[in-house]
């Protein structure tokens, strides 16, 4: 059973703040101890399989799928607010897109691949968190997805880009269906 926090609001600011500080460079043991069992990650819709489910192995499966795609991954934290039981953070995601980067649908399919272009990337994120026990037991997002794929070079795409996101797609749908099997 869950119990509403009790925790003071520094404590759950400090607990938001390393679930997010974790995502660049934490390891599964970090996720185990700072995620709850129950958690579910409410952006895992758009995410791989292994994203997807409670627990911290899906969120560490998500920082490993985006570390896959963006070096020097990072966030830059600008304010933390915590009400009740819920902190939220604001902040800025930086990287380089140095791998492919496999976005999927609500049935955890391949939708969209982009492979690398090298190029670094800022873009703002509000990440909203729920505590409880003391570990994170949700998460939900409002990312600027439209800043990181211009920047990134994604859109607008040339012919070239678009031709190699079609054989990087055909790619990642082959090693997708036989991982599947």
């Amino acid at each position: 059973m869950l119990t509403q926090s009790s925790t003071p609001t520094t404590d759950l600011k400090s607990i938001a703040l390393r679930s997010m500080l974790i995502m660049r460079d934490g390891t599964l043991e970090d996720f185990e101890e700072i995620v709850h069992p129950e958690a579910v990650n409410r952006e895992a819709t758009e995410e791989p399989p292994e994203s997807r489910g409670p627990g911290p192995r899906p969120f560490y499966a998500t920082a490993l799928w985006l570390r896959a795609a963006f070096a020097d991954l990072d966030f830059e934290i600008h304010e933390v607010i915590a009400e009740g039981d819920l902190v939220v953070i604001h902040n800025t995601m930086t990287g380089r897109h140095t791998g492919t980067f496999v976005a999927y649908d609500e049935q955890a399919e391949v939708a969209d691949v982009f492979p690398p272009t090298g190029r670094a990337f800022a873009s703002t994120q509000t990440h909203w968190l729920r505590i409880a026990d003391g570990r994170v037991i949700e998460h939900w997002a409002n990312r600027d997805d439209m800043a990181t794929a211009a920047q990134a070079g994604w859109i607008p795409p040339t012919p070239w880009y678009l031709l190699r996101m079609a054989l990087a797609k055909r790619r990642a749908k082959r090693e997708h269906a036989a991982a599947r099997t």
